[in-house]
């Protein structure tokens, strides 16, 4: 299958500050494609790259097969982008929105038409297309940037962060509809997030970026079955080092990660190591607030390869280990 994206060594170097350390990879027609990373990982900066508005330190990239350095005007007319920053008029209609910037593509009248009925439909947004944007929600504005990002019938469409500000409910609503674009016009997407379970659910491969290098790619699953087993997260309000110096001497633990007063540990049938090791940490004197066991997510692959959490504000919001959504094990 031809490329939609290709990626030889690219480089992005700010003030000697390293955003983007010699990355390479492809991206496959039709491919729906995530980087996903924390705040500061180099992403944005690697889809501006990619998009013309940022120039390469050094490397080579190929977006719809022109170059990004020397065919800029070709990969323009071959991109969508939805930015992480909204980019509406909101004293405009959203058809009104839509019918500018099919404008500036040169669309005739009855082309410009066409296109905004069909990019309406596509994010259901036919009964709002005459009302103020101002009066949207912020899930209404967002699928209205999607809409605009398609009106000129692009081959690669970027979304940087889509989802970013929504709330939960909204941000699946998002998921379905990028999903439902994929899949029924064939577009190639990247999309750059911070949520784990945003990659995990849209995307087909993802690359994990961490301070400008890929640290692991592959589909989800793949990354997720590196990882084995159960993992076990545990919440210690004191003596941390000490239980996970004892761990680590345990030969049914696979693998162990502490930072933070969060540890979190890899091993075979992790529901019944639980009450092995509150009685540890009870020996260590080490006291466990919570425990959660769940199986392996792209937030246990993240923290294989770099040994610490994504630092994003849904984990800060919830004042948990990052897996406190699943079956918690409290100690009573």
């Amino acid at each position: 299958m031809m490329e939609a994206i290709r990626v030889e060594k690219l480089t992005k170097v700010f003030d000697e500050v390293v955003a983007v350390n010699q990355i390479s990879f492809d991206v496959a027609q039709g491919e729906l494609f995530g980087l996903l990373g924390p705040n500061g990982a180099g992403k944005t900066t690697t889809i501006n790259i990619l998009a013309t508005l940022l120039k390469p330190t050094s490397g080579r990239a190929w977006v719809a097969g022109h170059d990004v350095l020397t065919e800029r005007n070709e990969v323009r007319r071959s991109i969508g982008i939805v930015f992480q920053e909204p980019a509406l008029d909101i004293k405009l209609t959203g058809r009104e929105n839509l019918e500018f910037h099919a404008m500036m593509y040169g669309y005739s009248r009855a082309e410009r038409q066409a296109r905004i009925r069909e990019v309406l439909r596509l994010v259901d947004l036919d009964d709002k297309a005459d009302l103020l944007v101002e009066k949207y929600s912020g899930g209404m504005k967002r699928r209205l940037e999607i809409a605009r990002g398609l009106i000129h019938q692009p081959r690669v469409l970027f979304l940087d962060e889509p989802t970013l500000g929504l709330d939960a409910q909204t941000r699946r609503h998002i998921w379905d509809y990028i999903k439902r674009l994929n899949e029924e016009k064939k577009v190639t997407i990247i999309l750059t997030t911070h949520y784990m379970e945003e990659a995990d659910y849209l995307c087909e491969r993802v690359a994990i970026m961490d301070q400008g290098v890929f640290v692991a790619l592959n589909k989800p699953n793949k990354l997720k079955d590196l990882i084995g087993g159960d993992v076990i997260s545990l919440e210690i309000e004191n003596k941390g080092e000490r239980l996970t110096e004892k761990l680590k001497s345990l030969a049914w633990v696979k693998s162990l990660t502490y930072s933070d007063g969060f540890l979190s540990l890899t091993t075979e049938m992790g529901e019944k190591k639980i009450p092995e090791i509150i009685n540890l940490a009870r020996q260590e004197g080490a006291a466990v607030k919570s425990v959660y066991l769940h199986k392996p997510s792209l937030e246990d692959v993240f923290l294989h390869f770099t040994g610490r959490s994504i630092r994003d504000d849904v984990a800060s919001e919830r004042k948990g280990p990052p897996h406190s959504h699943q079956r918690p094990w409290r100690r009573r």
